[in-house]
């Protein structure tokens, strides 16, 4: 069965790493409320920089910062837009500076087809 996938790229200042676990917890909370099929959060370990392309240069990671990729599964494209309007709208997602533990405008993002999907 293929699913539709929303990814995300992300740079976190170091010092904010608890902070933005804290938020993600609360964004995956939001997410699968509102029927998302699975929402992961992924901490960049092994990110080299790139020489034309890379994590890292995709979001002009600083030094002081982590790189983060993550991603929410939806059955497909409709149940993600009927998904995301209900995020968007939903009081607890709405950014302000107190909350932000990162630099949104930084963050690349974008909504995915499958064409192959495989488990052991």
């Amino acid at each position: 069965m293929s699913h539709y996938v929303d990814g995300f790229v992300t740079p976190v200042p170091k010092k904010n790493l608890e902070k933005y676990r804290e938020v993600a917890q609360l964004a995956g909370k939001v997410w699968l409320e509102y029927g998302a099929l699975q929402f992961v959060e992924c901490r960049g370990d092994d990110v080299p920089e790139g020489k034309k392309t890379s994590f890292p240069m995709s979001v002009q990671l600083k030094d002081d910062e982590v790189v983060f990729f993550s991603y929410v599964v939806y059955r497909d494209r409709e149940h993600r837009d009927e998904v995301m309007k209900k995020v968007m709208a939903d009081p607890r997602m709405q950014p302000n500076e107190s909350n932000m533990p990162f630099d949104g405008s930084r963050m690349i993002f974008g909504g995915f087809e499958t064409i192959v999907e495989m488990e052991a």
